[in-house]
């Protein structure tokens, strides 16, 4: 039984990325080979957003944009999460929720259902179930209040996949989808390859895509891209993170900022991030952030930057402020943000 194998409880907490995925925590070791870790985050964000485009909790690619300069203010807590890791062995399950889903209102509860980020299964090499995508290199997302930061520059996507590790090397297959065409007859599934170079140093990754597309037309279309991304340690405890995506990527990059398909042809992307992260102090740190996007198609030209200052009360209790801007040059819009936040992690 549960109370006869419990032998100790171990905090595992640790310094976590206000982007990063949380998955230090709480572990409950039942026997040699079992365990339950139990993590995540409670995350406060209390936010202001000015200008032409339409409010947003956090940026993507695209925007509403509006006549005439809006402001609005929000507090909210639905970046926390939750996580469970079950490991038996050699095999390990992780499930993970936010609550970024659906419903809720500000007039009474502000209550929004969880919904499900990640839930997969690994054993050994092999991964089966819905998490980030192989073509993406989370170790390049920016520290940021503002949720992953400049995300019209960056790879943003979580989906199901079978995914096989050999050392360095990993290549899967993904869940379809032709975005902007037929999405009805996706039969064949999307494949990514990545090779990873590690070292003290850091990481910078190389990955390919390729996928089948089908238009509206009756007409299948093949679609390619390439990603290069990476963090590099720099001077002290100082990091420089760096993304750069070209090809015909669509709703791999910049979150709806490009489609699949436009009309029968299929459109090309070029983004790209950049993020510098300097420790004032071993407790206080600045990250300076920029991120862009273009369509050779849709004509969409999107950017964001932004400059923040964290400061770690305890090792995990982390408060910060952040101010940015949101541009969509293609429409002639932009909003500036600033936005507090305050994050303990499990």
């Amino acid at each position: 039984m549960f109370t006869t194998k419990l032998k100790k409880i171990v905090l595992a907490s640790s310094l976590l990325t206000m982007a990063g995925s949380a998955v230090a925590g709480y572990e409950i070791k039942l026997s040699d080979e079992d365990s339950i870790t139990f993590g995540g985050y409670i995350k406060v964000d209390a936010r202001y957003v000015d200008g032409d485009v339409a409010y947003r909790d956090f940026w993507i690619g695209t925007g509403t944009p509006l006549e005439a300069d809006a402001s609005q203010f929000r507090i909210m807590a639905n970046e926390t999460r939750f996580n469970t890791k079950y490991v038996h062995g050699d095999m390990t399950g992780f499930i993970e929720m936010d609550f970024y889903g659906s419903g809720g209102n500000q007039v009474i509860s502000n209550s929004t259902s969880p919904r499900i980020r990640h839930a997969f299964i690994k054993y050994k090499g092999l991964l089966a179930g819905q998490t980030w995508s192989t073509f993406m290199n989370t170790s390049a997302i920016p520290e940021t209040a503002d949720f992953a930061g400049a995300t019209v520059g960056i790879v943003f996507i979580r989906q199901g996949q079978i995914r096989y590790d050999m050392g360095n090397f990993q290549v899967s297959i993904e869940n379809p989808e032709s975005y902007g065409g037929d999405t009805a007859n996706d039969d064949m599934p999307d494949v990514t390859a990545r090779y990873n170079f590690k070292g003290d140093w850091g990481n910078v990754s190389i990955s390919a895509l390729g996928r089948s597309l089908n238009t509206l037309g009756g007409q299948s279309e093949t679609a390619f891209g390439g990603s290069i991304a990476g963090r590099i340690k720099t001077f002290g405890k100082d990091d420089f993170r760096f993304q750069f995506h070209k090809g015909e990527l669509g709703r791999y990059v910049s979150i709806a900022a490009a489609t699949d398909l436009v009309g029968e042809q299929v459109e090309d992307t070029t983004a790209y991030l950049a993020a510098y992260r300097h420790f004032w102090t071993d407790t206080l740190r600045s990250s300076f952030v920029y991120g862009k996007v273009e369509t050779d198609i849709g004509n969409a030209e999107r950017s964001q930057w932004s400059v923040n200052l964290f400061k770690n009360l305890t090792p995990q209790l982390a408060v910060g402020f952040e101010v940015g801007n949101f541009e969509m040059e293609d429409q002639n819009v932009d909003s500036n943000y600033g936005q507090f936040s305050i994050k303990y992690a499990l």
